[in-house]
């Protein structure tokens, strides 16, 4: 198995940065690649980036292209997930998974999640 804990989350106002991190731990090894994603209340879950394990390749998804950056750290185990200019629609309780293919961009292709973290972000 592998065991993800997100972090970094919080409330920031609108124009303000966050950096979110995942760390993971367990058989990390069986995995390709791992992603972020995001919920808001009322809203379906939504692909937010990924990253690959083993070389520099990441991959966006449209709505967050040019705010959000995804990189990594293989010597830590983690992901990270920098934003900037945060707007008020960016709330949402933000979850890292991991997958086996890339870039797998429906959360049906990740097998873990981690337990979330919640931004929060006010006008």
């Amino acid at each position: 198995q592998v065991h993800l804990v997100e972090s970094g989350g919080g409330l920031v106002q609108a124009e303000d940065s966050l950096r979110l991190a995942c760390a993971a731990s367990g058989d990390t090894l069986s995995y390709y690649a791992m992603g972020w994603f995001r919920q808001a209340p009322g809203k379906k879950r939504e692909f937010v980036a990924a990253v690959k394990w083993t070389v520099v390749d990441v991959y966006y998804s449209d709505s967050v292209k040019g705010r959000f950056t995804i990189s990594r750290d293989n010597a830590q185990n983690t992901v990270y997930l920098q934003i900037h200019s945060l707007k008020p629609e960016d709330t949402a309780v933000y979850y890292c998974a991991v997958a086996r293919s890339y870039p797998a961009t429906s959360s049906d292709e990740y097998d873990y999640w981690g337990q979330g973290t919640q931004v929060t972000v006010s006008s």
